[in-house]
Order: structure tokens, then sequence, then C-alpha cells
């Protein structure tokens, strides 16, 4: 028998992109860095290059190294290229709906790939299919596809800049003519996505582990709003849109991203260190332990116990190898899904005041059993310290995430939270104090997970991504 095992801890970001100009080796790089950035989207993944006169396209479904065999690779000519990888999430997965999204128009050849959503995708592609339009796929970013293709004039950057003033959300967008690549942010910047530079090439990916791996150098992010377009004539940058409020994504340090990239111009793993820090300073407790839930948790679990100078022990073991599918045995095994992905080190545990630490929590359902594992290992007391304050609201700007409904936060206080977990003590970092790590860039974050504000206007229903039309249509 069968179980499909959907890890309910965390919000799941949805794709990452990546993009190589003038480089010989555009396919195997680009193959490359989606290699690093696979944490961040495991049900698709896509590869189109150009060879200067036409595009040569490879996308199928699962992981990387299984869409991409050696034989598929050669034949991806050219020295420009940019590849996707999505998120596998609760909806039909199709491989209509793998990206980059490719077509021929009349300009010629055009490949898209794109890490948000567009909060209007619904209403725009009505508009279009009220004039003629006729829509392969069940994906938001095929509307910027139509809105470009249906643009005015014969030069391609306008008709882009024309296309994305026509829609709302959040969008860090890779677009490659036969020719010419496009690199741009959405005017609050809610998506990450950084330039660098290899042996006279350019290279654009949302997070910069995948420049590490392949030996580029970091050079800084797409700004807010900002297009970068690299052709045979160099590289230009302008700024086409109405300026808005930087509103990045503030869950990305907390979770998303590697913690050996740079987001946003801040390292990961330091942002987290420092969520830990100042969690022991707002919510000390008296402990024998500190162990992190691995393993984004494990950066501010190291620095709650740098503050509050309690051991950190690795307390908790994640198996790395348990896949989507796994046999589920004949006798029942309490917590068997838990229990696959983490294991106790009772020699640690038993007898301990223990603190652990995790980045979130969202239904609260594998927080409980997490706890309850502890328990049975011998913990004394269990203190539960949560490096963010609590998840309240669903986010619409590219981020799988639970209706508000599902989240715990949404309608419980923290007191009662605690109750339902089963720990001695529970406590969030405060919003503010977060906040405050980011210093004179503190107002530069979206934030409306916590909050409520959402800086972009929504539609009058909540919809769950990233089935968009699948929901509404």
């Amino acid at each position: 028998m069968s179980l499909e095992f959907h890890e309910d801890r965390k919000f799941h970001d949805e794709c990452a992109v990546f993009g190589v100009y003038g480089h010989p080796e555009a396919a195997n790089l680009t193959y490359l860095g989606l290699y690093a950035q696979q944490h961040r989207g495991q049900e698709s993944s896509g590869i189109v290059t150009s060879d200067r006169s036409a595009h040569h396209v490879e996308v199928g479904m699962g992981l990387v190294q299984d869409v991409f065999t050696p034989a598929k690779i050669a034949t991806l000519h050219g020295d420009l290229a940019i590849g996707h990888n999505r998120y596998s999430t609760t909806g039909e997965s199709l491989l209509k709906n793998a990206q980059p999204l490719a077509i021929d128009f009349s300009l010629g050849a055009l490949a898209v790939a794109h890490n948000g959503n567009l909060v209007n995708a619904v209403e725009v592609r009505n508009q279009l299919e009220d004039s003629g339009s006729i829509f392969r796929s069940t994906m938001d970013t095929e509307v910027i596809i139509h809105l470009i293709a249906k643009a005015e004039g014969n030069n391609f950057v306008n008709r882009v800049v024309e296309a994305l003033l026509q829609v709302q959300g959040a969008y860090s967008l890779l677009l490659l003519t036969e020719e010419e690549m496009v690199a741009v942010r959405d005017p609050h910047g809610l998506r990450p996505l950084a330039i660098g530079k290899k042996e006279g090439a350019f290279v654009f990916a949302s997070e910069t582990c995948a420049f590490d791996l392949i030996g580029a150098e970091y050079v800084r992010d797409v700004h807010p709003g900002e297009m970068v377009v690299v052709s045979p004539a160099g590289m230009r940058s302008f700024f086409p849109f109405p300026k808005k409020q930087p509103a990045q994504c503030i869950f990305e340090f907390i979770y998303f991203a590697r913690p050996d990239s740079m987001v946003f111009g801040e390292n990961v793993y330091m942002i987290r260190r420092k969520l830990g820090m100042e969690l022991a300073k707002e919510q000390p407790v008296e402990a024998d332990l500190v162990f992190a839930v691995p393993d984004s948790g494990v950066p501010a679990a190291m620095g709650y116990s740098e503050q509050s100078h309690i051991p950190f022990g690795m307390a908790l073991i994640r198996n790395h190898y348990v896949g989507r599918t796994f046999i589920e045995p004949s006798q029942q095994i309490r917590h068997f899904g838990v229990k696959i992905k983490l294991n106790p080190v009772r020699r640690l545990i038993e007898g301990k005041r223990v603190v652990v630490v995790d980045d979130s929590i969202v239904r609260g359902t594998t927080c409980r059993k997490i706890i309850e594992m502890i328990r049975s290992a011998g913990a004394k007391e269990v203190h539960m310290r949560i490096s963010s304050p609590p998840t309240t609201n669903p986010c619409y700007y590219g981020i799988d995430t639970p209706t508000k409904g599902e989240l715990i936060a949404s309608s419980k206080s923290p007191e009662e939270i605690r109750k339902y977990l089963g720990c001695d003590t529970l406590a969030y970092l405060g919003l503010e104090r977060m906040l405050d790590i980011f210093g004179e860039n503190r107002g530069n974050f979206c934030s409306a997970c916590f909050n409520g504000l959402y800086p972009v206007p929504l539609p009058g229903m909540e919809i769950r991504q990233p089935g968009l039309f699948e929901s509404v249509l």
C-alpha cells in the first residue's frame, strides 16, 4: 500500500528560475543552477536554450536529475538558456503547467520562466479569452505571454513593459527570445532575483547558491521594479513601472531560501541566527538543552543557544532520503509519517528540560506529533520557541499556503495553541523585533502572513495557489 506523505509543517515556495546569457555551456550551467535550487520546486523542471536562430526545449515532470539525461542536455544547443523548477502542490500535476512556457509569435520565439503569482490573472485571462485568446495551461504565467503577443509595436522590450503594466502581483521573470534575455521584478520586489557573472557571461537566479555551484560571481539583485535587458549590445537597465514601496517576502529568510544564499542583499544563515538570538532575548526560559526541528530551524536554534548560553545539541535527526511515496507498514505505527522523517536522540533528551526551536507553525498537527515524540524520548519539560510571529494569513504572491481557516494561529491564541501542542510553554518572536533585525530596511518587507497587510490589492475571494485557475473556473 502506498502512502502520500505531505509535510504540513511549512509553507511551500513554488518555483525557481535560472538564466545564462553568452556562455557556450549554457544548458549545462542551467542544469546545475536548477539542481542547486531544487528545494524551491520538485514537481517539474524545464530548460529552453537559444542558438540565436531558434529555441530548443526540454521540460518534464519530476526532479532535475530525472528530467535531464545527458542525451537531452546534448539537444539543448546555444549559449543562451533559461530554466525553471516548479513546486509540487495539492493540485493536479500536469506537464502542460511545466515551465519555461515556450511559444512562437509575430516577433519570433519566446520562452518565459516565472516565480510568483498574479493576483488579477483570472480577470485578465477572462478578458483575453473574450477577445479570442486560447490558453493551453492553467498557469497565470501564460497570461503574460498572451499580453505580450497582443501588445502593439515591433519592439520586444516595449511589449513586455506594456504587458506587465496590465498585471498585478508578484513576478520575478526571465524571458528569452532568439537573441535577447529580459530579467524583471515586480515593483514591490516580492520574490527574489539575483544577477551574477561567469567568464564574461551574465547569469540570473532566484538564489545565489546557484552561482556558488557554477563558480559565478554574485553582482547584485535585480531591484524591485527593474528591467534588465541583455542583448548582443550588452546589458542595460531601466525602471519602466510606477515606483512602489518595496515589499520583499520575509518568509524567504524564515524558511524558503537555502541558508548559504544571499537573498535581498542579506545572507540567509546570518539572518536566521539573529532571529534565534532575538528570540532568546525576548522569550527566555530555564532549560538544559536547545535543539532545532531540522533543517530550517537549525540556525535559529544555534542563535538561541548562543544568546541564552544553553547548550545546543542535534537531538532531532532528519531522514533526508524519504521520497513523497513510501510503503505503509501492515501494522499501524502511531505518527508513522512524522517518524519516518524525524527521530529523537533519547540519550540527549532523557531527563532534560529542552527548548525546541522551529521557524514557524502552520496547522500545528505535525508539531504536536513532534512534541509527543520528544516527551516519549524522556524529556522532563518541553519549551517550544518559534523564530517568527504567529502565521495568521495565507500568501497570495507565489507561495503554496493553507487557507486562513487552516492556519492554527488565525483562530487560536498562543495559550490555546500551547495546550493543543502539548508543550510546557510556547512563545513566538514578535513582529517588530523580527523586523528590527533589518535596521533601516525594516520597512521593505511583506509580512502579510503575520499581520494581514497585503501590499498588492487582492481579489474578493480566497484563492489557493498555485492551482489558480482550477480553483475558480
